[in-house]
Order: structure tokens, then sequence, then C-alpha cells
């Protein structure tokens, strides 16, 4: 089994007297439908709530029934949490990057708690101005990062069942949006929906 994330970049910020850490991670970048999702979690300054979220880890080396469980967990020891999405419709109009800056923009904006210090996955942003730390792979080294991951995770795949009621024929509640062979077919038969990425390179209806 993955191990947790540490806490160590947590607990180096604690000690410089930061109480509200952001960490914050994103899903759905990589997606063919539906919005680019992002997470934010502040976590109590407490050494103990490693012990207490010994579940959480990168949100795709768990399964769905894990992150929904841990999910819950997280929401009720969390300072604050939040979520940010940007749609699709920006996501073509603006470009993916630039979507994925505003998804994490409005997560903050979201946030009962203004974070002192942002912890985040690396992502190019040279205007951000609040102060930060990101790296790659952040979800495997920071456990607010890892929790941030799992609560976009879970946001985007309920908001994926939800349009999957809306957008029928495409199997989104299936496979979220995703490029599955089953998902490539069904663009076949059925061309692009308002919620598709026009600006990305995915297959198109069959002229037959």
């Amino acid at each position: 089994m993955p191990e947790t994330p540490g806490l160590h970049l947590e607990q180096t910020l604690w000690a410089q007297g930061y109480k509200f850490i952001g960490g914050m991670d994103e899903a759905g970048r990589g997606a063919w439908a539906g919005p680019v999702m992002a997470g934010l979690v502040i976590l109590p300054v407490d050494p103990e709530i490693g012990l207490t979220l010994a579940g959480v880890r990168d949100s795709k080396k768990m399964t769905a029934l894990q992150r929904s469980r841990w999910a819950l967990e997280i929401k009720s020891v969390a300072l604050a949490w939040s979520v940010g999405a940007a749609s699709s419709v920006e996501i073509d109009e603006i470009g993916i990057l630039p979507a994925t800056r505003l998804a994490f923009s409005r997560a903050i904006q979201n946030a009962a708690v203004l974070p002192e210090y942002l912890l985040m996955d690396y992502i190019h942003w040279p205007g951000l101005k609040n102060p930060h730390q990101m790296m790659p792979r952040g979800e495997s080294q920071s456990l607010s990062i890892a929790a941030a991951s799992v609560l976009a995770k879970t946001t985007r795949d309920q908001e994926m069942v939800r349009l999957d009621g809306q957008v029928p024929g495409y199997s989104l509640a299936r496979h979220k949006g995703y490029g599955t062979a089953i998902h490539a077919e069904a663009l076949r038969q059925l061309g692009l929906s308002d919620i598709h990425r026009k600006s990305y390179s995915i297959p198109k209806k069959s002229e037959n």
C-alpha cells in the first residue's frame, strides 16, 4: 500500500508561524469533457492529523470507494476546504493552463478561511502573489496537497455523474470525461456535446 504523504512541509511552515496553509491540487486537466476542478484544504496545526488521515494519498492511487470515504473525513477535520472549477467553455476560450489557474483562484476565493501560504503541485503561474511553494508530484509529498487532490477528484466525479444525466449517450458517469475507447466511439457516433472541449484533439463524428 502506498504511504500516506508526510507533514514535513506543513510542519516547517507551522514552525515559521503560518497557521492557515492551503494545500491545492486539480483534477480533469486531461479530460475530453467537463470542467477542470481545483481543491483546497487547510489542515489544523496538529502533527497528529497525519494519523487521523492515514488513508489519504494521491487520489490517483486510491479507489473510488476510498476517495469517497476519505473525502468525508477530510471535510470533517479540515479547518477549511473549498473547490473551484473552470468550465469546458472557459477551457476552450482561454486554454487549459489559464483555466486551471482560474479554477485554483476560485477555490481560494471560495474558502471560508483565507490561506496564508499555498502548497501546490507544480503549475506555471508567474503572476501568483500568494506566498507559495510548488513542487512536482506534490500530492506525494504533502498531506495537504493529497487531501486537496481527493476533494478535487471526488467533486469532479460527482459533477460528471450529474452531467451524464443531462448529456446522455457518452457514458460520462463511467469514464468521467476522459479519453477511453467507449468515449471515443460515442463521439464518433454522436459528435461533440456542449460540454466537450472543442479545442482538444479528440475523435470527431463519423461521416458514415
